[in-house]
């Protein structure tokens, strides 16, 4: 079960699910959103990350079981649809040719400093 805090839900979901990062969620193939909650301030969400961090799995399952008994992919209900993942997966995909891009044109072709 993967937590985290970020300030635009939507987006975050979409990027987990476009696997545009290559970290534990991409590692462990997590992509479904079961449960999430909302706060005014950031200080807030990253004390409530932190507690939730520290919990026995058993209380975060009961946490979701509460919230969304079937465990269903509750993404699209905050807004991510698949033409937004397909997006999110070109973006990262332009930036990282631009990165390439950029290096080559700078001389780089991948070989270290003499």
């Amino acid at each position: 079960m993967y937590i985290g805090v970020t300030n635009e839900l939507t987006r975050r979901i979409a990027e987990h699910k476009a696997k545009v990062n290559k970290g534990f969620t991409y590692k462990y193939n997590c992509d479904k959103l079961v449960y999430y909650e909302t706060f005014d301030l950031m200080t807030d969400a990253i004390a409530r990350e932190k507690q939730l961090k520290n919990w026995k799995r058993e209380w975060k399952n009961k946490l979701v079981n509460d919230f969304n008994p079937e465990w269903k992919d509750l993404s699209e209900d905050v807004g991510v649809t698949n033409e937004l993942i397909v997006s999110m997966k070109g973006y990262y995909q332009g930036i990282a040719e631009q990165v390439r891009n950029d290096g080559l044109s700078k001389g780089d072709c991948g070989s270290s400093p003499q």
